[in-house]
């Protein structure tokens, strides 16, 4: 198992000026550009001295200036976990690749996030709503949703 330090010196191996911290995780945390969001996922996953085989959490979060995703990868062989924290470039059009051809399981988490924040996943194989009808309008997590109808019922 490699620790937080050896990871992270590994990974700025790869991609020179990436953002890590650990902010009071047992994890480390990584920023990374979008437009390496694909290449940094396919190398986790990929390079034995990672082999982060299983995303277990991939979720959707609006920091108010930006839309984005946290993944939480694990490697079920070496038993390190890491989390990747990336933002879309444009909160009107945001979109991230898709790494559900990374690990299958991205693909209803990405669904779930498509759904709820209106994050397109560029070669997704079957984005389309998850949980809401097709005719509903906006995206109910999104921190500038306004709920008309106030559906919590109290």
């Amino acid at each position: 198992m490699m620790n937080n330090e050896a990871l992270q010196e590994l990974i700025s191996s790869w991609l020179p000026g990436l953002e890590f911290w650990e902010e009071g995780s047992e994890f480390l945390n990584i920023e990374t550009p979008p437009d390496q969001l694909f290449g940094l996922m396919s190398r986790l996953k990929e390079d034995d001295a990672c082999q982060f085989d299983y995303l277990y959490c991939l979720t959707g979060v609006d920091w108010g200036e930006a839309l984005g995703v946290i993944y939480h990868l694990e490697s079920t062989k070496h038993r390190h976990n890491i989390v990747v924290r990336v933002q879309t470039e444009n909160r009107d059009h945001p979109s991230l690749d898709s790494v559900s051809s990374i690990w299958y399981t991205a693909e209803f988490h990405e669904r779930e996030a498509f759904d709820f924040f209106g994050i397109i996943f560029n070669n997704h194989p079957n984005l389309k709503r998850l949980f809401l009808t097709e005719e509903w309008e906006g995206f109910p997590l999104r921190k500038d949703y306004v709920d008309e109808i106030n559906m919590i019922i109290k």
